[in-house]
């Protein structure tokens, strides 16, 4: 007897193949049956009518930060609200595991690290997970049977030096002795189930006391030992970050990702590819690398967003403001002084100097303050602004655009939210997009979903892209759309009978309605642990998710169940091999 029947479904398998009306049974987890409608003889346990609703595969979103969060929120929403049922998470060189039993205050530190470096809320990592674990495999065995979403995790390179090297992972290298400390935890950590390796060189990961993390300090050899550690593991992969992904990549970097890709025999992905007319030379640049490696029998794979994800800012909390150089050391300082120094002019000025350089990279995308609307105030010299373009208020008030943000901010004692218009929303950028997307080292993904948590909303991407697809831009088909959220990242991991509807294959279902399907606007909630704020966005659309054949989420709410899998590598990961 079937588990449930999907009947009269519009199926799009993930494939890229044509669309195709059919029923579709589900049994013990598994897609049992892909049959002509009325085909299907077995009984089932329950059923529903699908008629002009658009059946695929559960989405794979390939860059999330959920490590955490899962803990307190096992159904990863609102990811899984959007049709994601695999994440891959313990990306960028930062997991919660291991953590060294003869040093109990490295829990503390780890939380401190991913507040800073993740945006994610202190008071919830530390109230919200257990903190049980020592390995990486206890990490794993905490989270396994708990979960709604499948979901896979590489060992942070970050962990890994701290677990050997103790405060010296921070400015120091390891003797030879403890390389191979770290080389031997990390072979135990995929023996018990990891992905693979992730790392940051990237100077904008900082830790909890302000200094560079761990990864950063890493020399090639380093990096390079732990590669070559990565191919003798089965279904494993790598992931790495570095200063050039937010721009253009050096010569030494793309040196550095080849060698690492070649070394593992692995694909290495890298997060953010971004994409904008009015730097059309950053796509061939960032590409190159991926040329090189195919070169030297490695790949690289570019993860790219399809939608611009919007972000907020403050001149009063942590965020991308800070990260533009020279920003750092004056929003840093106490709010007084802080706002005693942005009213400066000469300060303003020499900000503004730092803002449009070329050393600031993607962030030069920030300095339009004309551009930036006025979001969340709190004081009554502010009443009305809400909404507002902060062009159109300096305009009235005559005064110069940065001026009067900062002014808006101070008014606030600088709390207020605001929110910039992106600046490569262009048809131009979308052409773009559109050419690039076609490259076979290019990938959907980057939401570093469950981080950044009250900056931004990347997990409603699926449903967002697919709405364009279908009603707005139409840059790719659907069934093209959906290959590219499925199947794509799905063989790029090697996941085992999953991304696509295919009989025997894992029933990760999401069902949705093709007029409808989009997500709403990202809305500031209190609902993690210590009361938290995140932003948060419904589904529209979206009928049904099914996890292993388990309904997880019934018109955007989620069911209770926890019907996902702690992915291994090896038993639920095969080896995509580069040679």
């Amino acid at each position: 007897m079937l588990d449930h029947l999907i009947k009269g479904a519009t199926v799009v398998d993930g494939t890229g193949a044509p669309a195709f009306t059919a029923d579709v049974g589900i049994r013990d987890g598994r897609i049992a049956v892909v049959a002509e409608p009325g085909a299907v003889s077995e009984e089932a346990r329950t059923s529903e009518d699908a008629a002009g609703r658009v059946l695929a595969p559960g989405f794979v979103d390939p860059h999330t930060h959920y490590d955490a969060q899962l803990f307190w929120d096992p159904y990863a929403t609102p990811s899984l609200n959007h049709g994601v049922t695999t994440v891959a998470g313990g990306n960028c060189g930062f997991t919660l595991a291991p953590l060294n039993p003869a040093r109990p205050d490295d829990a503390d530190y780890t939380r401190r690290m991913m507040s800073k470096v993740e945006g994610m809320s202190l008071v919830a990592l530390e109230e919200g997970a257990p903190w049980s674990w020592n390995s990486f495999g206890e990490y794993l065995d905490a989270l396994d049977g708990r979960v709604a979403v499948n979901a896979g995790f590489m060992v942070g390179h970050c962990a890994l030096r701290r677990y050997v090297m103790g405060a010296d992972a921070v400015g120091g290298q390891p003797t030879p002795e403890q390389l191979d400390e770290m080389l031997r935890l990390f072979h135990d950590a995929m023996d018990a189930g990891a992905w693979g390796l992730s790392t940051t060189q990237s100077s904008t990961h900082s830790d909890g006391d302000g200094q560079p993390v761990a990864s950063r300090h890493a020399k090639p050899e380093e990096l390079l030992a732990l590669s070559r550690a990565v191919a003798e593991h089965e279904g494993t992969q790598l992931e790495a970050i570095v200063a050039g992904c937010l721009d253009q990549f050096s010569d030494d970097e793309i040196d550095l990702f080849v060698e690492m890709s070649a070394a593992a025999g692995r694909p290495l992905n890298w997060n953010v590819l971004t994409i904008d007319s009015a730097v059309p030379e950053r796509v061939p640049r960032q590409l190159s690398a991926s040329e090189r490696a195919r070169e030297s029998g490695g790949r690289i794979v570019a993860l790219t967003m399809p939608i611009l994800t919007p972000m907020n800012m403050s001149l009063g909390t942590f965020c991308a403001l800070n990260l533009i150089p020279g920003w750092g050391e004056v929003l840093g300082l106490p709010v007084p002084e802080r706002i005693d120094k942005l009213r400066d002019p000469a300060v303003r000025g020499e900000m503004l100097r730092h803002a449009a350089s070329k050393e600031a990279g993607v962030f030069r995308r920030l300095s339009h303050f004309d551009r930036y609307v006025i979001g969340d105030t709190y004081s009554k010299e502010n009443e009305g602004l809400t909404g507002r373009v902060v062009g159109d208020i300096a305009a009235e008030r005559g005064q110069e655009a940065f001026q009067c943000l900062v002014e808006i901010c101070a008014n606030d004692e600088l709390r207020t939210v605001l929110w910039p218009m992106p600046s490569d929303n262009d048809p131009d950028s979308w052409a773009l997009r559109q050419e690039t997307w076609q490259h076979e080292d290019v990938m959907l993904g980057g939401s570093d979903a469950g981080a950044h948590l009250d900056r931004m909303c990347g997990a409603p991407y699926t449903t967002r892209f697919i709405g364009d697809c279908l009603r707005g831009r139409k840059l790719v088909g659907l069934e093209q759309a959906v290959k590219m959220l499925t199947d794509d990242p799905a063989q790029l991991f090697g996941l085992r009978e999953r991304g696509r509807i295919e009989e025997g294959f894992h029933a990760d279902l999401v069902l949705f309605d093709p007029e409808r399907i989009d997500a709403g606007k990202a809305t500031l909630v209190h609902d993690l642990p210590g009361d938290s704020p995140r932003l948060d966005s419904k589904a529209i659309g979206v009928n049904a998710v099914w996890v292993n054949g388990v309904e997880a989420i019934r018109e955007d709410h989620v069911t209770g169940a926890t019907p996902g899998t702690v992915l291994r590598s090896g038993r639920d990961t095969r080896t995509v091999s580069t040679k």
